[in-house]
């Protein structure tokens, strides 16, 4: 247990929110996607498409005043605890970068830096493609780089449980009846099959994290009784050749599906997502919604944990458990469901795009590999 709270954070000396980055206006949407699809051959015409579904919300993504709202949140949580701890924070695709973030930090004096990111899932997209990225952020910077951790996968920590709960709890509350004969359609990114079958390599594999959330959730809702609605799990948000498999079902086709079987109420919720950003408020809010609506479906949309305060006191509490296990102190991280905690560093071969296949390209939090 930590008594001195103002030393709680040491040895770091920020925290670093490191995210996926969005545009902030119609003119940032085609160089936006050209940074997410860098390498890809991906047609200029075709990034326009998909420019569409930014433009319809002005061209502009929720995700940056999401990040600048936990970021504040998150600060507001440590000032209440007593800590003194920077939080910065830097996106791998658009303003502000995580190598300006870093290189500023590293000007105001920070060596060592932690960084949350914004993904509760391991797999190649959502860990080790941050912790590549990470880890050209300090081949770039060289000398001037500050010393960097990352904080484990936190599918499981009960306050990310706890929040993504509530926020299913409050939106049965919209539907006549509530929970009673609904479905709960738990939702997140779809990735590659082979994505998935690396995932599951060193660890329980994306989709199994997200299958163990949503049995810790349907318990919790339950209150240990026989539940009184149904779940399961879909996926959204797919992308490039139609010819790879991704994981499935895709969450439109599910709905088409439940409907069939007379299903009259659903709660959509994203667990995939920490914020509302544009695979929600487009797949989910207009795609899926729509779906619902047309095969004659009452639907509510769950919020994302985004700063429900149990979700932000639970960020707190993995930084003052890292920050001690790197001061020598045995701590034991507190998990929900079937897993345990994942290691700090990620073990070798872990979260490849595809099993078996190295590429060389340096990565942090697990260097080995």
């Amino acid at each position: 247990m930590v008594k001195n709270m103002a030393q709680a954070t040491t040895p770091y000396d920020a925290l670093l929110i490191c995210s996926f980055g969005g545009p902030n206006a119609p003119d940032d949407v085609v160089p936006f996607l050209r940074n997410v699809t860098r390498g890809k051959q991906i047609p200029e015409e075709r990034l326009r498409e998909v420019g569409e579904h930014y433009y319809g919300f002005g061209g502009k993504s929720p995700i940056n005043e999401q990040n600048l709202e936990l970021l504040s949140a998150v600060r507001d949580e440590l000032e209440r605890r007593g800590i003194e701890l920077p939080v910065i924070w830097g996106n791998r695709n658009w303003h502000p970068y995580t190598v300006d973030t870093l290189r500023d930090a590293g000007a105001f004096g920070a060596k060592r830096v932690l960084a949350l990111v914004t993904s509760a899932y391991a797999s190649y997209s959502g860990s080790r493609q941050y912790r590549e990225h990470l880890a050209e952020a300090r081949h770039e910077l060289g000398d001037r780089a500050p010393e960097i951790d990352v904080l484990r996968p936190f599918f499981n920590d009960p306050g990310f449980v706890a929040a993504n709960a509530s926020a299913i709890s409050d939106a049965a509350d919209e539907l006549e009846g509530g929970l009673a004969g609904a479905h709960i359609v738990y939702v997140t990114h779809s990735i590659p099959d082979t994505m998935q079958d690396a995932s599951a390599v060193t660890g329980p594999g994306y989709r199994e994290q997200h299958e163990d959330v949503r049995a810790v959730i349907d318990s919790m809702l339950s209150l240990g009784l026989a539940p009184v609605f149904d779940s399961s799990l879909a996926y959204c948000s797919r992308s490039g050749d139609p010819r790879v498999p991704w994981l499935e079902p895709d969450v439109n086709d599910h709905i088409e599906a439940l409907a069939a079987e007379g299903v009259k109420k659903i709660i959509i919720a994203p667990i995939g997502f920490i914020s509302d950003h544009m695979e929600v408020a487009f797949d989910l809010d207009i795609e899926a919604m729509a779906t619902a609506a047309e095969h004659g479906i009452a639907a509510v949309r769950a919020a994302t944990v985004g700063v429900h305060p149990e979700f932000v006191s639970g960020i707190v509490d993995m930084v003052i458990e890292r920050a001690s296990r790197e001061r020598g102190i045995a701590v034991e991280a507190p998990t929900m469901g079937e897993f345990e905690a994942f290691p700090d560093i990620a073990p070798p071969g872990s979260c490849r795009m595809r099993h078996g296949e190295a590429t060389g390209i340096p990565v942090l939090a697990g260097d080995q590999d």
